[in-house]
């Protein structure tokens, strides 16, 4: 029986184990030994560092690196902000039906592709477009506004992109806060703040750190949003990979950013993970 047992075990584990393989593990170590090599001749490489030291000595490579990690960090905590009260609310007060629509409303503008929504952005922010022709309207501007090619349109997109992502985890932890400890709170002389500072928060950390990792993710390797809202001077990161990759075929610079962006998210959620105290078996749990 206990072989049985085992057997059932070993075939169940087994489709997760060829995933993580084929489609993780060793595509990944692939990219690092691509991004290892040097073309000394058609068709000859050798083992170098060489395509690191180019990132480290291009100031654009650098400076695009560092410019796609902080507006990730930012379009997070934007998220964050946007999304917590959006999910107390869904969590604790709205009840019933009224809840199930607010959290549907969440979800309804994923049903559609994320070209489409980035595309409805579009719409909305060119300069003949509806937010254009409204301050036209009122008055509040003399002529045409384009609202698109910058970074407050990057981030409009980034943040609508991640919204359902970070309010999933936050309304999920904080169904699970019973309403009788918030009601203590106040009968213990707490206000608002005192109690979403010492009870609610506390509470949702494992949702805000899972909902900040997963967005920040999405952020950093976004590659669409920032190229159609940013337009060509947007520098993201994800653009030079796929330019070395795709436009000047050089894979091996390109296998080596890919793995720098790799490392910078690993290094930054696990930097996340240890200011806020949680475990990675915790936060995703």
């Amino acid at each position: 029986m206990r072989a049985e047992a085992k057997l059932g075990f070993i075939l169940l584990l087994s489709p997760l184990v060829v995933w993580l393989s084929l489609l993780i593990l060793i595509p990944h170590i692939d990219m690092l030994l691509v991004s290892l090599r040097e073309r000394v001749g058609v068709g000859e490489y050798r083992i170098s560092l060489a395509n690191y030291l180019t990132f480290i000595n291009e100031p654009l490579y650098l400076r695009t690196f560092i410019r796609t990690a902080m507006m990730s960090i930012l379009a997070t905590t934007i998220t964050l902000l946007i999304a917590f009260p959006v999910s107390y609310y869904i969590a604790k007060i709205a009840r019933g039906r009224v809840q199930s629509a607010l959290f549907l409303l969440c979800l309804v503008p994923f049903w559609v592709s994320e070209l489409v929504r980035t595309f409805g952005w579009m719409i909305l922010l060119r300069e003949t477009g509806i937010i254009s022709n409204l301050l036209q309207a009122l008055g509040l501007v003399d002529g045409p506004v384009e609202l698109l090619y910058n970074d407050a349109a990057i981030m409009v997109g980034l943040v609508y992109t991640s919204m359902l992502f970070m309010v999933v985890p936050l309304v999920t932890t904080l169904e699970s806060l019973p309403d009788e400890v918030i009601e203590a709170g106040y009968d213990l002389g707490g206000n608002g703040i005192s109690v979403l500072r010492e009870i609610i928060i506390p509470h949702a950390t494992p949702g805000i750190v899972s909902g900040c990792i997963v967005v920040f993710m999405l952020s950093l390797g976004n590659y669409l949003t920032p190229i159609m809202l940013g337009g060509k001077d947007s520098l993201w990161f994800t653009e030079l990979i796929y330019s070395q990759f795709i436009v000047r075929f050089n894979w091996e610079l390109g296998a080596a950013f890919g793995f720098l962006l790799l490392g910078l998210s690993s290094f930054i959620v696990w930097g996340m993970l240890k200011l806020t105290g949680q475990s990675l078996e915790k936060t995703m749990g």
